[in-house]
């Protein structure tokens, strides 16, 4: 990391060092509000954009250069590191992520694999070093991951839910199947972290 991003506003406020101003940055920096968004969306799908790494980069710094925020939030989503432990994910317009064959059984979770995501989604890596070749030398990248329960919530429920019931009853019913569901997401998070 250089000097110039180490003493960025953003990063000596997450360390509690005095700034000069509150430091802001926004959930959902790149979004459907951007004409800039859209006119990209226009060209691919949901899935597609967060693949593409040209298109998440360009997202991602056209939101930074908009805004004139603090820090850049890559734009990414949660559930795409689902796609290398074997489930079928989908991004139907209008009606939000779908899993094809979710995860309902101890064979389920048996059957999950627990890929290297440095190689099953080497498209994070690359819209990473895109973003950080775009971004001025003063403001940070922020990447983030979704939580354990999150993911299996998606990936018991077969998409978003209001109350659970399916992970519920598993988390519930064979509590020695959630942990072990939990112990490889949990992994998984981890190693895309790091990558």
């Amino acid at each position: 990391m250089t000097e110039t991003l180490q003493n960025s506003r953003f990063l000596k406020a997450c360390r509690g060092e005095p700034v000069d101003a509150t430091p802001v940055w926004l959930m959902r920096q790149a979004g459907r509000y951007m004409q800039e968004y859209r006119d990209v969306r226009a060209t691919t799908t949901f899935l597609g954009l967060c693949k593409t790494p040209e298109l998440a980069a360009k997202v991602t710094l056209d939101a930074q250069r908009i805004l004139g925020v603090d820090a850049a939030i890559l734009f990414a989503d949660l559930l795409p590191i689902l796609e290398p432990m074997g489930l079928q994910l989908d991004y139907p317009e209008g009606v939000g992520p779908q899993i094809g064959n979710p995860v309902r059984t101890t064979a389920d979770i048996d059957a999950l694999k627990e890929e290297n995501p440095r190689e099953s989604m080497p498209f994070v890596g690359e819209a990473i070093k895109l973003v950080r070749e775009g971004l001025p030398a003063d403001v940070p990248l922020i990447g983030f991951a979704g939580a354990p329960f999150t993911l299996a919530a998606y990936a018991i429920e077969g998409g978003g839910s209001r109350n659970y019931i399916h992970a519920k009853t598993l988390m519930f019913g064979d509590p020695g199947a959630w942990a072990v569901l939990m112990e490889k997401l949990s992994g998984q998070i981890i190693e895309y972290l790091r990558a």
